[in-house]
């Protein structure tokens, strides 16, 4: 296998101006189903940091009372704790908007001023397009003394309230407000990545480019800089300690940093034009998908997105998409639901008429029927190319806020058979099909060990798996819930259809507010990334 032909090349990266290195190699990447795990190994990993070591993190939303494990600590006790030991504790949130628009100004702002008063430094940031956000979920520990310890955590989970959810999908007792239809205590379903050896040198590096920008934090936003004057609050970021050398290397797994940012004025000094690293990387890799394509999203929006997806399934009679999504927005109400219901609609119909019995696309439930909600950024092509992140399939995330992902090629063959289902050359490989596996396992309730898996290796029965069992569910469901309920959690997602006269508002909201293009100019005219 050619990294070149799954990674994006220096000039495909088209941004220079990032000292990001093009990819790194050596690494050991795991990933954290849901946020129980990954809040439990962060604590761990941040209690085992000593004076000098740092603590680095960028978040969307930030719970300063976010507990990490049933009895504590929370987010703000873990890191303020931190920073009392000595250690150099920085962070960038997003400075968000109102808490009334459903938002989370407030709780940023208290996670900045308790870190802050610990000894730590943590600035709200709105370096954003007009109407954007900065979505990066990132945690980068590192110790100068020991790099073999450093440790970075990347992908979808914010250290805010509803995240900390398992397998069984309870929901977290401490629950964010959406639509009703997921209940008090909404499940909840996510991934992180746990990553060590040289990349999280690459990932410090994303950090400090952001932390280092010289563009005012409010340069939009005038009434918001001057109440943070009036606060005292801190605009000014404090110079970092000299960034270590990257971690050894540890591990098989090639790792590629991909972002998003938007083209904005005035410009990232580290991106002056943006970067789409996110949205050409996942172009480059549907582009070489023969079998199949397993993704879980969040939105999956964006006829843009859509026509990627369409052109493969056109051009590659034996590909299917398996996409796992949630069954309801997040949101309730006449004038927010239908801007996030049209958009799904009209990509999921793109792709169905490109390939209508190729396309497979399924909500997520609990074990009581309960219906999850499922902000997984997961995406797994052919059992070869895997990415983990923060950036949904939507052309806003593709284009107008700020994202971070890591894609991951892993150098261990996979000899279970088929041992290379896309029939290229490149084989399976071991960390995208497990994590496949993973996922399909809870979502069918097999063996979490791997015992019923024998229906799952091969694209086609693992397709035909998932779609007898879904389809079971929902004759279950239609009959009355007669009889014992089948096992597995997946119902087919049926998109709904709005009328023309709700369309006719919709649509031009959704693509103006909830789905924007942060693209240059002259990339809009082309239609390229």
């Amino acid at each position: 296998m050619t990294l070149q032909e799954w990674f994006l090349s220096a000039g495909e990266r088209a941004n220079p101006r990032s000292e990001l290195p093009i990819w790194t190699s050596g690494n050991l990447a795991e990933p954290l189903i849901h946020g129980a795990a990954y809040f439990d190994r962060l604590v761990d990993e941040v209690q085992a940091l000593d004076a000098g070591d740092h603590l680095f993190f960028t978040d969307w939303r930030g719970d300063p009372d976010q507990r990490m494990r049933p009895d504590g600590p929370t987010v703000a006790q873990l890191f303020a704790q931190a920073a009392q030991r000595g250690v150099v504790v920085k962070g960038l949130v997003w400075r968000s908007h109102l808490d009334a628009l459903a938002y989370s100004e407030d709780e940023n702002r208290n996670l900045s001023e308790t870190i802050s008063a610990a000894g730590g430094e943590v600035l709200l940031d709105q370096r954003v397009r007009r109407g954007g956000s900065h979505h990066q979920k990132l945690v980068v520990l590192r110790h100068p003394r020991a790099p073999e310890r450093d440790v970075a955590f990347a992908g979808g989970i914010d250290l805010c309230h509803s995240r900390r959810d398992d397998a069984d999908h309870a929901g977290d007792p401490q629950a964010v407000v959406m639509s009703a239809r997921y209940g008090d205590r909404p499940p909840w379903h996510d991934v992180q990545l746990m990553v060590r050896g040289p990349a999280v040198g690459a990932l410090d590096t994303s950090f400090r480019e952001r932390w280092t920008d010289p563009m005012p934090l409010d340069s939009e936003n005038p009434m918001a800089y001057l109440r943070d004057r009036l606060r005292g609050a801190d605009l000014r970021p404090d110079p970092l300690p000299d960034q270590p050398p990257p971690p050894p290397p540890c591990g098989p797994h090639h790792i590629q940093v991909l972002r998003t940012y938007p083209a904005v004025r005035p410009r990232y000094s580290f991106a002056p034009d943006g970067e789409r690293t996110v949205a050409r990387g996942y172009t480059k890799a549907v582009h070489r998908a023969r079998r199949l394509i397993y993704l879980e999203d969040q939105y999956l929006w964006s006829t843009e997105v859509a026509e990627l997806f369409a052109q493969s399934l056109r051009d590659n009679p034996d590909l299917h998409l398996i996409a796992v999504v949630p069954r309801f927005p997040d949101v309730d109400g006449r004038l927010a639901l239908p801007p996030n219901t049209v958009g799904r609609e009209q990509a999921l119909s793109l792709c169905e008429k490109a390939a209508p019995d190729r396309v497979h696309v399924f909500d997520v439930e609990n074990p009581a029927g309960q219906p999850v909600y499922v902000h997984a950024k997961v995406c797994v092509v052919d059992d070869v190319w895997a990415s983990v992140g923060s950036d949904n399939f939507n052309r806003r995330s593709w284009t107008h806020d700020s994202e971070l992902s890591c894609a991951v090629l892993d150098e261990t063959r996979d000899e279970r058979a088929p041992v290379d289902p896309a029939g290229l050359g490149d084989g399976a490989r071991v960390f995208a099909r497990d994590l496949r596996l993973r996922l399909l396992r809870e979502h069918l309730d097999r063996d979490p060990a791997g015992g019923q898996d024998d229906d799952l290796l091969d694209p086609a029965d693992a397709i035909a798996a998932v779609v007898r069992a879904a389809d079971e569910l929902q004759r279950w469901y239609d009959s009355g819930q007669s009889g014992p309920r089948p096992p597995g959690r997946l119902r087919p997602h049926r998109a709904e259809r709005l009328p023309w006269y709700t369309r006719a508002w919709a649509l031009p909201v959704y693509r103006l507010v909830y789905d924007p293009d942060g693209r240059p100019l002259r990339a809009r005219r082309a239609g390229t990334w």
